[in-house]
């Protein structure tokens, strides 16, 4: 049997968005990992800067008014969650979950919040406060100078 360019018909725009969501719930899929052991996320050695909540050094983040007293604010570039617990204090983690390494998304009720299994952890210290989460948010390093927040 020989095939033509006419046994195959032009690919319809509903075909291809279906594929594309296929490609989309896979990666996001694989993203969140596969809900086995806690020891199948990549190590941190093997993790690029901004994975492991690196960052660059010395990249101004925000002003302090930005970051809500009792909140925070998340910098998926620079790997960061960047809290305000009390009024003048300000804190910084590392913006993946130590669960299966999900970027957090949420910074509310004052907890900073991943969305794939809900591990929750403390704006005031990056400790666990809803599992399944092993360990604390690792701390990052930043500095305030007036109104200015850098990565240090």
């Amino acid at each position: 049997m020989t095939l033509s360019k006419e046994s195959f018909p032009p690919p319809t725009r509903r075909s291809v968005v279906a594929a594309a969501g296929v490609v989309s719930l896979a990666a996001a899929l694989s993203a969140c990992g596969d809900g086995g052991d806690d020891g199948d996320s990549a190590p941190a050695a093997e993790q690029t800067p901004d994975e492991a909540g690196g960052g660059a050094a010395g990249a101004a983040l925000a002003k302090t008014s930005e970051i809500p007293v009792g909140g925070g604010k998340i910098f998926k570039k620079e790997g960061v969650v960047v809290t305000q617990p009390t009024k003048g204090e300000f804190k910084a983690f590392s913006n993946r979950c130590t669960h299966k390494q999900c970027p957090v998304t949420s910074v509310e009720g004052g907890t900073i919040n991943c969305p794939c299994h809900g591990s929750k952890f403390s704006i005031t210290d990056g400790s666990v406060k809803a599992s399944p989460a092993p360990a604390p948010l690792p701390s990052a390093e930043i500095s305030v100078d007036g109104d200015s927040i850098t990565l240090a």
